[in-house]
């Protein structure tokens, strides 16, 4: 296969974007370790408070190795990108595998934070009696039954 200069600035955009997404979801954790911080300092229930806060700082740990990978992908499409133009193609080939594997990498650990950050939202909202999590089907035959 026959890359150009354009092939790994392809990437540039959706490495950016992730980036932004990766740090926005970073930020909205840390403002949630300190206001649980505040809370585990001050409340007498700190056993449940301490679980939250170890989930949470497993999560960052994650978004860390997200934004990690990311940075490398983008640096090595960068490279792949001088390798082209001085002609070296065949390490240019191999930078930019490396560079998508990077960025599929970053990507798949994304997945695994969001399934964490559901389920942790879940278990919040698990000590609310008036909630039920209904199935799917369920929930569409609650919508179309007649009272």
């Amino acid at each position: 296969m026959d890359i150009t200069i354009n092939t790994p600035a392809l990437l540039f955009p959706a490495i950016s974007l992730i980036m932004l997404a990766y740090t926005n979801r970073f930020l909205a954790l840390a403002s949630r370790v300190r206001s649980l911080h505040d809370k585990y300092l001050g409340s007498t229930n700190q056993a449940v408070i301490h679980g939250q806060i170890k989930n949470l700082r497993y999560r960052l740990r994650m978004i860390k190795n997200m934004q990690a990978l990311g940075v490398l992908s983008f640096l090595t499409a960068i490279i792949c990108m001088y390798f082209i133009y001085i002609q070296w193609m065949a390490v240019a080939n191999i930078l930019f595998g490396i560079s998508l594997f990077l960025f599929s990498t970053s990507l798949v650990l994304s997945l695994v934070e969001i399934q964490l950050s559901t389920k942790a939202l879940e278990i919040e909202l698990s000590d609310m009696a008036d909630l039920k999590d209904p199935s799917l089907v369920q929930y569409i035959k609650s919508k179309f039954e007649r009272d």
